[in-house]
């Protein structure tokens, strides 16, 4: 992989992120799978799924990796972009989206695991991490990621 662009805030994980879907060439309702830690990657799911609104896919966030547990992002008038309670009806991602909390230390999951997991899809694959950790990790030797987005938040600073 070669670095492609740099950006700052938001918007520099938004924009890429909105320009790679655009022009993924995936179907209308065609669906978008994001793979992340409960809690910690939801919100950030939430905003990428926020940012590509007006696209035409079904959205969908799974859990860690259980495929069982997998819920449909939706929007909510005047909130933004809501994980549901709905499950979806089928399961056949043509992009899926591999966050960075997976390769967190703390997290019952490896590389092997989701390459394991994704295997059987026929679809593209897209990593979004912060503070570099799919490289500190290992991961990037081990799934074919077709694009990364690596984000930074340094420094982080509280003020009282």
């Amino acid at each position: 992989m070669e670095l492609q662009e740099t950006g700052s805030g938001i918007a520099g994980m938004l924009r890429p992120f909105k320009k790679y879907m655009v022009e993924s060439g995936i179907a209308d309702t065609d669906q978008v799978v994001f793979y992340g830690c409960p809690g910690t990657c939801t919100p950030f799911v939430e905003l990428l799924t926020y940012a590509v609104r007006d696209l035409p896919f079904e959205f969908i966030f799974v859990p860690r990796l259980d495929e069982s547990s997998a819920k449909v992002l939706k929007p909510v008038a005047h909130v933004g972009m809501q994980v549901t309670s709905h499950a979806p009806e089928t399961f056949d991602p043509k992009v899926i989206v591999i966050m960075g909390g997976l390769a967190m230390p703390n997290e019952p999951v490896t590389a092997e695991m989701v390459q394991e997991k994704i295997a059987g899809y026929d679809a593209k694959i897209v990593g979004i991490c912060f503070m570099d950790m799919f490289r500190r990790a290992g991961w990037l030797e081990k799934i074919a990621f077709e694009m990364v987005i690596n984000a930074q938040m340094d420094p982080v600073e509280v003020w009282k």
